[in-house]
């Protein structure tokens, strides 16, 4: 007799993270490992509307949210980047999930002054696979490693606080890459950055997952998105992850049947929440 596994079914204790994917598909850069299915220009223009962001603040009036993460494929192309970040900072702290590619020093003078105009604060999350220059650029792109460090080195004269997210592809241990990681920030002088170790590699989906997870962003977090609202940014747009069309009335249990749910599964911490 064959069994039949039932996924496990994830609840969301609190809204404490809203993610807004501001852009779908449209993306500047081309990482040979990025989980967003493109088509075959990434030239989508997909945006989210600044007034469809508005009422999702207003129907999470009395949600206890702690952080607004603005993703997508790069959120930072969206044409009313600067009016939206503004809007989110409005209402709490704001974490900004980027490749790092449009932060040169005369933007990050700009996001400094942004942030002094309120009492809330501007993180941001960048991404690399390796702490070899030659290696994440194999899995990443051209001149991809490069950027980010001179993002975060940017960063921190401004300072910035930064989270450096380690896609664990080469299945590296963590004193490892924390080690190399520290003594390339010494370096480079680069400070006020977090150091977040997260499984990526094919190798971690398993498709006989049966065992529910401790600590996913499905249970803290929902992301929005112009076609409604998902369960976390693996899953947006994809129906598996589908919990609404709006914050007025949306799901807040997950049916974690996805191989994405099996790889968050897999990790200690969240894969898109900065602790």
């Amino acid at each position: 007799m064959t069994s039949i596994c039932a996924a496990p079914v994830y609840a969301l204790k609190e809204l404490n993270n809203l993610f807004i994917e501001l852009t779908a598909k449209n993306c500047n850069q081309h990482c040979k490992n990025c989980y967003i299915n493109f088509g075959t220009t990434k030239n989508v223009k997909d945006f989210i509307s600044i007034d469809f962001i508005k009422n999702a603040l207003n129907d999470t009036a009395n949600e206890n949210i702690n952080c607004i993460y603005l993703t997508g494929a790069e959120p930072m192309t969206h044409p009313d980047f600067n009016a939206i970040l503004r809007l989110c900072l409005k209402r709490c702290s704001v974490c900004i999930c980027t490749n790092g590619s449009f932060l040169n020093e005369k933007k990050i003078r700009f996001l400094s002054k942004v942030e002094s105009e309120g009492e809330n604060q501007i993180v941001f999350k960048l991404s690399i696979t390796h702490f070899d220059e030659m290696e994440n650029d194999k899995i990443k792109y051209r001149g991809h490693y490069r950027q980010i460090i001179f993002a975060l080195k940017t960063l921190s004269r401004f300072n910035f606080n930064s989270v450096l997210s380690v896609q664990n592809y080469y299945k590296l241990s963590e004193s490892e890459i924390i080690q190399n990681l520290e003594k390339i920030f010494s370096e480079q002088n680069i400070f006020n950055t977090d150091i977040q170790i997260i499984c990526s590699h094919p190798d971690f989906y398993d498709e006989n997952f049966v065992t529910p997870a401790k600590n996913t962003d499905c249970m803290s977090g929902r992301i929005l998105t112009s076609s409604g609202i998902y369960s976390c940014p693996f899953l947006a747009g994809d129906y598996r992850g589908r919990c609404g069309s709006n914050f007025k009335d949306y799901s807040k249990n997950i049916s974690a049947e996805s191989e994405f749910c099996a790889t968050c599964s897999k990790n200690i911490f969240p894969m898109f929440t900065i602790g």
